[in-house]
């Protein structure tokens, strides 16, 4: 897994580089960040608090790579999250990302960043996109117990619908189960000509979990 995680810090270097110095490249960084009343995660509440999650990401065509993390506002260190990512969008409609999670139990404390082990998980996700249907797969391969989650999500004129399931740290049974189910819509308040404000919410529903969840969030 070392090398997996030397492969995505190879790619950051490279890519900065790349952009800074040659005059041909057409890719782009770009940063932003999300602010949501709660984390969730694919069915499962993380920390039940306030959170801004921070993007940094390049982009050049169907490749891009990047860092994404969540920390809470409240000081609930078990919702801090720093990942990185790289992905490749094929012409087709297909995807395949490759991520590095990293769950510190404690930033600067717990949980060791360089050990390449736990907290820290690996994952592969195949997808596919035809028009408003996506599909995508992710499969966790390390450090974890071989980790399943499939999503579909269908993008409506007002709304979008999706659905997830997944196995083991999804389930609390660690069976195959429904556990994300929900619908996701998006306004965009003009604050002035040059600053538009993105607002997005979400209603989620566990059934595995018996769980509902209400996310509200803008971006900047």
């Amino acid at each position: 897994m070392k090398k997996v995680y030397l492969i995505l810090i190879a790619a950051f270097l490279i890519a900065g580089t790349y952009s800074g110095y040659s005059q041909e490249s057409k890719g782009a960084w770009t940063t932003g960040a999300d602010f949501y009343n709660r984390y969730n995660w694919r069915g499962s509440d993380f920390g039940n608090s306030p959170a801004i999650q921070p993007t940094i990401k390049y982009v050049d065509g169907g490749f891009s790579l990047g860092a994404w993390g969540s920390y809470s506002l409240s000081g609930v260190t078990t919702a801090t999250e720093a990942d990185l990512f790289m992905t490749y969008a094929f012409k087709s409609g297909f995807s395949l990302t490759l991520t590095d999670y990293y769950f510190p139990v404690e930033p600067g404390s717990v949980g060791n960043y360089t050990t390449y082990k736990a907290p820290h998980m690996f994952e592969i996700s195949p997808g596919f996109t035809a028009g408003k249907f996506s599909i995508v797969g992710n499969y966790a391969f390390a450090n974890v117990n071989n980790d399943i989650y499939v999503e579909t999500a269908l993008a409506l004129k007002t709304c979008s619908l999706f659905v997830g399931a997944g196995n083991e740290q999804y389930s609390s049974d660690k069976k195959f189960n429904v556990v994300n189910i929900g619908i996701s819509t998006t306004k965009t308040i003009t604050i002035s000509d040059k600053f538009t404000l993105p607002l997005t919410g979400k209603v989620i529903l566990n059934p595995n979990k018996d769980q509902i969840f209400f996310v509200f969030g803008f971006t900047i």
